[in-house]
């Protein structure tokens, strides 16, 4: 492959990622954390793309280093453990983010046109989806090529249009820790599972392409996660700052969806609702076919490449997503926490450790830093749930508690004293006299 050839695939594979990160959260999050945050909107930012950018890019690298499976990234801390992980993670993955993206779609694309049932929008937009996973070679030519330069012309015009037409003073913040306020967020994005199942679509679409090299391929997924995720931080930079440009437009009780609405209509005047219909329908889509790929290619990987398992997969991953999607949007941010506190700080250390050198990164540590954050993040996990009354006298011990922070400072204590612990002993061995 000549370097032209190259280039351009990098540059299709960047768009791509872009498209299958950008999603319903996606879209939805920044402009409501701008209009909240009004003029300390940097800070929200900074705590954002923590989250939804930072991580889930690593989630992307940990791939390109491992160019493996999602099993792969726990299978450290005992096969047990990542098939368990595996299951968990692509079972949340179908049941929340990627019906949540049917209703986005609904409730911005086609109601306001046609007044139709959720539940046939959902019915719709997952039989297309369907057709298109199960298209599996063409799936990133797809995206990359056609439907991500369609997403970025969009919110770019929205982007700059508000940066013109915004008045001359923003609402004060609202948020009691706005930073903080940015990171728990980020999780609403889904973006740190989205690098995790992404980030395995991707090897396996390199595959398919004829990539068996493993330099070649740690190459290409660096590069194009490098263009993914700053296509991600300037768009989501773009959208909070324009929300907190016109926060003053906004009542202090409009939704997530209201504020997005609001704002294409305040920027791209009475064609606004159209672009926006467009928008949403291909940010939504592009994700949630990302999910069920991966889910799909998991399942197939169990059954030994059996095509049949990846087209059943697919199918009843469309159908949950069907009797989910029909669902207000609201309803499904809110069910979503539970699981996210259970399941995003785990992600988020695995990354971590997959991305770091293997000398930091044994086995050993694998398996500490990932128990101290599940024991950490159980407060948390519980509090989602209205049922951490009985561990406040606990909690109130435990630095960043409070900001639902629990696990990370502990985390990273255990991560530090094993390879100080493992050092130590090493050293000791070398400075042993020999007999």
């Amino acid at each position: 492959m000549d370097k032209m050839s190259k280039n351009r695939e990098i540059w299709i594979m960047g768009l791509a990622l872009f498209a299958l990160f950008f999603g319903a959260g996606n879209l939805i999050l920044p402009p409501f954390l701008g209009v909240n945050s009004g003029n300390q909107w940097w800070l929200v930012f900074f705590g954002f793309i923590i989250t939804a950018v930072f991580i889930p890019i690593l989630g992307i690298l940990a791939h390109a280093k491992v160019q493996g499976t999602m099993y792969d990234l726990g299978k450290k801390v005992a096969p047990w453990f990542s098939s368990l992980f595996c299951v968990v993670m692509y079972l949340i993955a179908v049941t929340i983010p990627a019906p949540r993206t049917a209703s986005v779609a609904h409730e911005m694309a086609i109601q306001p046109f046609f007044g139709t049932s959720p539940l046939l929008t959902s019915s719709l937009y997952f039989m297309l989806i369907f057709i298109f996973v199960i298209n599996r070679s063409k799936l990133i030519d797809l995206i990359g090529k056609f439907l991500t330069p369609i997403i970025v012309v969009i919110l770019v015009a929205i982007i700059v249009l508000a940066w013109v037409s915004s008045p001359q003073y923003m609402n004060s913040n609202t948020f009691d820790v706005p930073f903080v306020s940015g990171i728990l967020e980020g999780y609403q994005t889904f973006d740190a599972i989205g690098g995790v199942v992404v980030g395995a679509v991707i090897i396996i679409s390199l595959n398919l392409r004829g990539h068996t090299s493993y330099k070649d391929t740690k190459t290409l997924i660096t590069k194009a996660g490098f263009i993914a995720g700053v296509g991600l931080l300037l768009i989501y930079g773009g959208l909070i700052f324009s929300g907190a440009l016109l926060s003053a437009g906004f009542s202090e009780n409009a939704t997530r969806t209201e504020v997005l609405t609001s704002l294409s209509s305040q920027t791209l005047g009475a064609t606004g609702t159209s672009f926006l219909s467009i928008l949403v329908a291909l940010a939504c889509f592009t994700t949630a076919v990302g999910i069920v790929t991966g889910t799909s290619d998991y399942v197939t990987g169990i059954f030994k490449n059996s095509q049949k398992a990846y087209v059943i997969t697919a199918f009843i991953s469309c159908v949950l997503g069907v009797v989910i999607g029909h669902f207000e949007v609201s309803f499904i941010i809110k069910a979503a926490i539970p699981a996210l506190m259970f399941i995003y700080p785990i992600t988020i250390v695995l990354i971590l450790l997959n991305v770091v050198s293997s000398k930091l990164a044994s086995p050993t540590v694998f398996k500490g830093v990932v128990f101290i954050t599940f024991l950490f993040s159980i407060p948390d996990f519980l509090g989602s749930l209205q049922l951490s009354d009985f561990l406040k006298p606990i909690i109130y011990w435990i630095p960043l508690s409070s900001k639902s922070l629990g696990w990370a400072l502990p985390a990273l204590i255990v991560f530090i004293g094993l390879n100080v612990y493992r050092q130590a002993l090493k050293t000791s061995s070398d400075e042993a006299p020999t007999s």
